[in-house]
Formats: C-alpha cells, structure tokens, sequence
C-alpha cells in the first residue's frame, strides 16, 4: 500500500488528517532515513495494523536493513521505557525515581546507525506514549548534537499525525 492509499482510507470528516499526512511525510524535508524510521516507529507505537500494514513496505524500501532494525527497535525499547519513566514521573514518592532501573536499555547506546536518527525516532516515539521524562531526555540529547527545533518538532508532528489516523482507521473499522 502507498501513502495515497493511506489517505484515502481516510473517512471525509478527516480530510485534515489526509492533508496533514501529504505534508508531513510526503512532503518533509528530512532526510529519507530520519523521515522513514520516524514514520515506521510511529506506526508500530500507534497500535494501528491498518496504519503499519500500510505505511511498513515504503519505509522498508527507504531504509537499510540497518535503520530498519533500529527504528523498530525504537519502537519496541521505548514502549518499555515509556511506561517506566512515565510512571516514576506520576508517583508522589520521588524515592523511585532514585531507585536503579535494572532494565536493560543496550540498544539506545549502540543502536546500530546514527545516533542522532535513533534519538529523533525515540522522541517521537515518546511523544505517542506520553512520556515527558522521555521527551526531555531525547529532545536534550538531540539539541547537544546541535539538531535544530524544527526537525525536533518535524518528527513530532509526523507522530501526531501518524497516531491520529491511526486512531480514526480502528475507529472507522468497528464502525
């Protein structure tokens, strides 16, 4: 399936959501990796197979096997993560978030491509599960390496728009 086709699957009350999937994936301006991982992350974290089924063989033909693997494994690392941290950010005892994680988290240190993709992919990632721990500690790492807002708010935009249809298309199928 395409993009196209993505959209329209999109019932008429969402044409925003159609316009807004055009521009901020088939019209971005980042680079195919970034844009592709960060789309195929956000799909696996919307919970859509509708969404995934349709949006995974184009990011698979734009990305190496490489980022392909990392950016699912974003997926995966920070649907932990998420939950994690977001929790010990909601607790009124601090004292958890003073505890050690014992959870293993080895892939956001070697992810296997660029270090600042992967961060961009776990920000908007986070962005979907509603982590602001989260959303801190990537978006603080990617403005060190010098990432500039707009790419930081490229890939959360592409999240929001990404979770959106999603949400809409398993709405629509129970209807």
């Amino acid at each position: 399936m395409s993009l196209d086709e993505l959209k329209a699957a999109l019932p008429e009350y969402a044409k925003d959501l159609k316009l807004n999937l055009g521009s901020v994936v088939g019209n971005s301006d980042l680079p195919a990796q970034q844009l592709w991982g960060t789309v195929l992350a956000c799909a696996i974290a919307s919970r859509s197979e509708r969404v995934l089924t349709e949006l995974e063989p184009q990011a698979k033909a734009e990305l190496s096997t490489e980022a392909y693997t990392a950016a699912k494994s974003a997926a995966a690392i920070m649907a932990m993560n998420n939950v994690y941290y977001r929790t010990l950010h909601l607790l009124s005892d601090k004292e958890y978030g003073t505890m050690r994680a014992g959870l293993r988290m080895n892939v956001i240190g070697n992810p296997g491509v660029d270090k600042v993709d992967y961060e961009l992919w776990c920000l908007a990632v986070s962005a979907i599960n509603g982590c602001g721990q989260c959303l801190d500690s990537h978006e603080q790492v990617l403005s060190k390496a010098g990432v500039d807002r707009e790419t930081v708010q490229a890939a959360i935009r592409i999240a929001a728009v990404v979770q959106a249809v999603g949400v809409t298309l398993e709405a629509e199928g129970r209807m």
